[in-house]
């Protein structure tokens, strides 16, 4: 069956059927027309080197260098509880066990002839140097015996406040907690941009500022969460 065009329909307008008036108005309509962008968008962004300003907030993005040797259940709460609004973001990157021990012998070999240099020139022992020593072979012996799963971890906090004043205040007291904790804090120095995407709801790490962790002290933070 052949099909045959209707003769009484109507045929859409193309831009060169249109007058000059009818031009402009699509002209003007399509300049005002707002996305979904335009609307969600902050009015400005103001990238510093030690902070961020979108819209008429400020941001600054700290990252975790030191961790606690030993901890207990729970112990991250104080930071998770802080009085003030925080954006806090966690990753973990799960390492093979293979290229670790590597790592770990070759670790321990530098600590032990360290240990040596000194007990030969009559010299005292850094206990930090011992105790480093001691939690690489332990750890050693656990990842061997595949009691545990080693990660690289990440820590970063996010600091919004309605004034550089404020900001600054309240960054002070969240180092102070962090201290409080045996964590070290440092400033995203020139990398606020990136720090602050890292703690966005999007799951990106865009500074990987990472530290070796094993399975039984990476539960010890994400537990309370």
């Amino acid at each position: 069956m052949k099909l045959f065009p209707n003769p009484f329909a109507k045929k859409p307008l193309s831009a060169a059927g249109l007058s000059a008036r009818e031009k402009g108005w699509a002209q003007t309509l399509a300049t005002g027309a707002v996305s979904v962008k335009d609307i969600i968008a902050p009015p400005a962004i103001e990238v510093d080197f030690d902070f961020i300003k979108i819209g008429a907030s400020y941001y600054r993005t700290l990252f975790v260098i030191g961790y606690p040797r030993f901890v207990e259940a729970n112990w991250l709460s104080p930071l998770i509880n802080f009085e003030h609004t925080l954006e806090i973001a966690l990753y973990s990157y799960p390492v093979e066990a293979r290229g670790v021990l590597d790592d770990l012998k070759r670790k321990i070999t530098e600590m032990e002839a360290t240990i040596a240099t000194d007990i030969q020139h009559g010299h005292l022992i850094d206990p930090q140097v011992q105790a480093a020593l001691e939690d690489a072979q332990m750890l050693q012996e656990e990842l061997v015996k595949g009691a545990e799963r080693f990660f690289q971890f990440g820590l970063y906090v996010t600091v919004p406040a309605d004034s550089k004043e404020e900001l600054d205040t309240v960054t002070k007291q969240v180092e102070s907690t962090l201290g409080s904790l045996l964590l070290v804090p440092k400033h995203a120095t020139l990398q606020q941009e990136e720090a602050f995407k890292t703690t966005l709801p999007q799951g990106t790490d865009h500074i990987y500022i990472t530290r070796n962790m094993d399975t039984t002290s990476l539960a010890t933070y994400l537990r309370p969460l």
